[in-house]
């Protein structure tokens, strides 16, 4: 299964895990034997199969055992076994804590990046019109838009609109653009990984590598500036790949010849591309290619990331529940000691994004939470103490079970040293994702995330609301990318499809999230009122495209909140 439990829960089944080995392969291989289907009676040996299955499923919390009652021996506590549904996500904080944000220099911070933080009177209130005004006359140096004009512009016309690029018949995983934003890259379940042209607004496949090696899935992939990608799977070793060019490249890079016990499940290029960074399941550590390898962490290592385009600072996350900071540059591969350990989730890491200036990061977490943090607020050893043993208490595994309505009715952990928790989205099933919005366009103003519910999460960094929840997906999302230049956002799902989300102009009358697909052509000649209506539609769409007009926001944010 993809990711990882934590290694508290993958003790209880190890007693199963080796009897139920042999059988698991062997129920995989063959799941409509002859004997099944022509009746014959079951020999000892697959009597003992079956019942090492059974009891590896029971003890994994796969199979619950009902009494006569239809009630688990369990259900006395009723808050511990009231599970969330699929399409029933957390619900949002209404009031989150903001006082962390007040009181840190990332709120004047964002508001100045995001055209949010001058202060004017009320009789020049910066709308639309008035900014178009102020640079007509040269109010504005240049008569151009300010930096902050133009992202508060941008912040009004988020994306609401999807469109289906590409569909695969396998689970897509991993779905990122490169820093320029002309190449998307997109790895699937299918064992291939598809580079895309997406510059000036297109949307081209231009080459697909065939993945090696693959057990699971390609895990994650990497860009780096120089025009090669790597990849991850399960493994003991990653590939390097080149994007560009008439030759090929598709090298081993092995890290332990020979050992299958681990893979990896995150990977980024130092900004020299001299390194790749790298976090290891099984074996709780990083790696640096021909560099360096540490012991990191109690648990699975699933996410990591350089600070700055320095690559001095790193960040890292695991099953542990624990985020750690490391200085490249003291750092001992004998005896590693992380400058900073955050702690504050009651469960393991799924990913971390760094906002790009050497303190700040978030971290998205099976505690169904994501946190922002600054590095130089680190977090005591009784708060690291509160953490570990919190997270050890988890009785529920991500993969497949439900979360429980505990763990987001979970008080505030002693110690919690982060600026502030965002709760609306679901983590299950895989290592979802969540990132910052990109400067150029937003200013930072927003965190994005995936969703278990096929949904993509949009939250204001500063006040922890949501701001925007996209529904056009029928499975889990587990990658999210915003173009680092333009308004767009591409979702990658385990249905099988790349969602490419743009603005566009909808009235009243039409609120719901509205879904093309220019994966496949309609070739019917029927005219029914249905597709009169869907022409219809069509060329409403491409006439409000092309004609400027005031405009009803999705969102109802007004510009300078």
């Amino acid at each position: 299964m993809m990711g990882s439990s934590n290694s508290s829960r993958r003790n209880r089944m190890a007693e199963s895990e080796d009897a139920t080995t042999a059988a698991g392969h062997d129920f995989a291989e063959h799941p409509g034997s002859d004997d099944v289907a022509t009746g014959e009676p079951e020999t000892e040996t697959e009597t003992t199969d079956l019942q090492a299955i059974l009891a590896y499923l029971i003890r994994s919390g796969q199979v619950r055992i009902l009494t006569q009652g239809g009630m688990t021996d369990d259900d006395e506590d009723e808050d511990d076994h009231e599970f969330y549904g699929p399409m029933n996500p957390p619900k949002a904080d209404p009031n989150p804590d903001t006082s962390g944000i007040v009181n840190n220099d990332i709120q004047q911070q964002i508001l100045q990046q995001s055209g949010r933080g001058h202060k004017r009177p009320r009789v020049i209130l910066p709308t639309i019109p008035n900014m178009m005004q102020c640079r007509e006359i040269g109010a504005n140096k240049g008569q151009m838009f300010t930096e902050g004009d133009r992202r508060a512009i941008y912040c009004q016309f988020l994306p609401n609109h999807m469109r289906t690029v590409a569909k695969y018949g396998h689970k897509a995983f991993c779905g990122t653009f490169s820093r320029d934003g002309n190449i998307f890259l997109n790895a699937s379940q299918d064992q291939n990984i598809r580079i895309y042209d997406t510059a000036q607004g297109k949307f081209n496949l231009i080459k697909t590598i065939r993945a090696r090696d693959v057990g699971w899935s390609v895990l994650d992939t990497a860009f780096s500036s120089d025009g090669y990608m790597v990849y991850s799977s399960w493994s003991d070793c990653i590939h390097l790949c080149n994007i560009y060019g008439e030759h090929e490249t598709h090298e081993a890079l092995h890290l332990f010849p020979g050992d299958h016990s681990f893979c990896i499940f995150s990977l980024t290029f130092s900004s020299d591309n001299q390194e790749v960074l790298g976090g290891l399941i099984q074996m709780t550590a990083l790696f640096f290619i021909c560099s360096a390898h540490i012991d990191a962490h109690d648990d699975d290592v699933n996410a990591v990331s350089y600070a700055d385009n320095s690559s001095h600072i790193l960040f890292s996350g695991a099953d542990d529940g624990l985020v750690k900071a490391w200085d490249r540059r003291t750092l001992r591969e004998d005896r590693p000691e992380p400058i900073a350990t955050l702690a504050g989730h009651a469960d393991g890491i799924t990913f971390i994004d760094t906002k790009g200036d050497g303190r700040y990061l978030i971290s998205n977490s099976k505690d169904q939470t994501i946190k922002l943090w600054d590095i130089r607020k680190v977090s005591t050893k009784e708060a690291i103490e509160a953490t570990r043993k919190t997270v050890a208490k988890q009785r529920w595994d991500y993969r497949w079970q439900k979360a429980p309505s505990y763990v987001t009715k979970m008080k505030k952990l002693p110690g919690d040293s982060s600026l502030m928790t965002y709760i609306g989205h679901s983590i299950r099933h895989t290592l979802i994702r969540a990132r910052f919005s990109p400067e150029f366009t937003t200013g930072q103003r927003y965190i994005y995330t995936g969703c278990a519910t096929g949904n993509l999460v949009v939250y204001d960094l500063l006040t922890g609301k949501i701001v925007s929840k996209l529904n056009g997906h029928k499975a889990c999302v587990r990658d999210v990318s915003w173009h680092p230049y333009e308004n767009i956002l591409v979702s990658t799902s385990w249905d099988g499809t790349v969602g490419k989300w743009e603005y566009l102009y909808r009235d009243e009358s039409d609120m719901d999230n509205s879904i093309e697909d220019d994966t496949t052509s309609s070739g019917s000649d029927s005219d029914t009122p249905i597709s009169r209506r869907t022409r219809s539609n069509r060329g409403f769409t491409k006439m409000t495209k092309k004609i400027p007009k005031e405009c009803y926001l999705l969102n109802h944010h007004g510009l300078f909140e």
